[in-house]
């Protein structure tokens, strides 16, 4: 028999998992898709390999953007599900679709104009600058999709349907990866179109899930509707809880710039190694890291929003145990078999060593970076983003960019202070969202912005 402690624990972990597990096959298939764009284009060459992940940092703006937007929708979606104020749920939603698409549209004009010019001034060489241009054009030709697709889906899963979006972005996410086959390789009748390939493949499928998830919405396939936009304080709350999420990821990305810099001037070659490295620790860790975070900010979002403070911060502490638990378990997996890994990505003997070592310490990482993932999505449903805002920039400045230039430049560590940085980096932002999640400050911050759009328990 199980005492009640251990029962509540397991039948929380169940609850999570019941939730997360649909967004865990999608995140997969997901990191699979970018996965199999770092496989073939190793096929062609490191250069290649350094052209995606360097245009990958810039294609990472339009991406935070849509998943501050994400962030803010679930908060205020899940926090409306759980109170039964199903008209403003719906009306959040509707906004920031919206806006998301309006905020895609300058991403377009860059990628056309600037694309080459913004691979080349991170240092690269020429030809990854100009293969990098091309595949950077392609992806942000379609940032208003992404966008929508990316706020559309966490709309859905905040009012308790994590399914639709799995089913959608599993068939989408499985056309990108036989686009990026067929077209980057010219299997068949299809044209070897090389990292021109890849590229039409990613827009595709963005273009694809935007459309059908729309769509789902509003045919009223899931629990979300589209009502017409007529709250001004939705829209304040939506930008306020979303604004720091966003800041939070493009100050992150603008960080890895430098960073990347600094891999550069080691070689193509530990770029190319950190891209493997890093890719292979997001295709072990990822979905389960994004499954749990989604399902706890449904969780916590809605006990909130049924007025249940305690239960919520329960809850978040025992969801982060769970990813602790079982993440931690991959990264030691992931730290034993480092070396087979990498290989499935490259045969070059050089970057097949330091992807290694990249791939080793990201491992190393794996249990609090669980911690920090779990704990920061439940401040997120709590409508706190300004502590993993600042956890993380902190994080990555101190760790990523300061222990990387300072020992592996300036000391002349080397490498081995870059993997040393993205430990520090990750235990930094860990301490200080745990110790923001203990004070409790966002319980009353959820409070308060429930009753300013009325939305308290039982009201509508």
């Amino acid at each position: 028999m199980l005492s009640g402690g251990r029962r509540r624990l397991f039948d929380l972990w169940r609850r999570v998992f019941d939730l997360s597990w649909p967004v865990m096959v999608e995140q997969f298939l997901r990191t699979l898709m970018r996965t199999t764009d770092i496989i073939v284009t190793g096929l062609f060459s490191p250069a290649a390999v350094a052209a995606v992940g360097l245009a990958d940092l810039y294609a990472r703006l339009p991406l935070r953007i849509g998943l501050g937007l994400g962030s803010g929708v679930i908060a205020l979606s899940s926090q409306d599900t759980g109170s039964g104020a199903t008209a403003n749920r719906d009306e959040a939603i509707t906004q920031a679709i919206l806006l998301g698409a309006a905020a895609g549209l300058p991403f377009v004009l860059f990628g056309f104009l600037f694309g080459q010019r913004a691979i080349d001034v991170l240092g690269a060489e020429s030809e990854v600058a100009r293969m990098g241009g091309l595949y950077l054009a392609i992806i942000f030709a379609t940032s208003p999709a992404r966008h929508v697709a990316l706020v559309a889906a966490r709309s859905i899963q905040g009012a308790g349907d994590t399914r639709t979006p799995m089913y959608v972005n599993v068939v989408s996410n499985g056309l990108n990866i036989v686009g990026t086959l067929a077209l980057g390789l010219g299997l068949g009748p299809a044209p070897r179109l090389h990292i021109i390939g890849v590229g039409i493949a990613t827009a595709f499928g963005n273009v694809f899930s935007a459309l059908v998830l729309v769509a789902a919405v509003w045919r009223s396939r899931t629990p979300a509707g589209f009502v017409r936009p007529r709250q001004w304080t939705i829209t304040r709350q939506l930008l306020a809880i979303s604004a720091p999420r966003i800041a939070e990821g493009l100050a992150t990305t603008i960080i890895e710039f430098p960073f990347n810099s600094i891999l550069l001037f080691f070689g193509t070659e530990v770029n190319a190694a950190y891209q493997i490295g890093r890719r292979v620790y997001q295709q072990l860790t990822g979905p389960l890291s994004r499954g749990y975070r989604t399902g706890t900010s449904i969780i916590v979002g809605q006990t909130l929003g049924d007025g249940d403070p305690a239960g919520a911060r329960y809850n978040g502490w025992a969801a982060a145990a769970l990813g602790v638990v079982t993440i931690g378990s991959l990264g030691a997996i992931l730290f034993a078999a480092a070396e087979p890994l990498v290989a499935l990505f490259t045969d070059d003997p050089e970057t097949l060593f330091y992807a290694s070592g990249f791939a080793r310490a990201y491992a190393l990482a794996a249990p609090v970076t669980a911690l920090y993932i779990v704990l920061a999505g439940a401040l997120t449903s709590g409508s706190d983003t300004q502590t993993p805002f600042i956890a993380r920039v902190s994080g990555m400045f101190v760790g990523m960019l300061g222990v990387s230039a300072v020992g592996g430049i300036y000391l002349g560590y080397g490498v081995p202070a870059i993997y040393a940085s993205i430990v520090v980096y990750y235990v930094w932002a860990t301490t200080y969202v745990a110790v923001g999640f203990y004070r409790g400050g966002w319980i009353e911050r959820t409070r308060t912005m429930m009753d300013e759009r009325g939305s308290t328990p039982g009201e509508d």
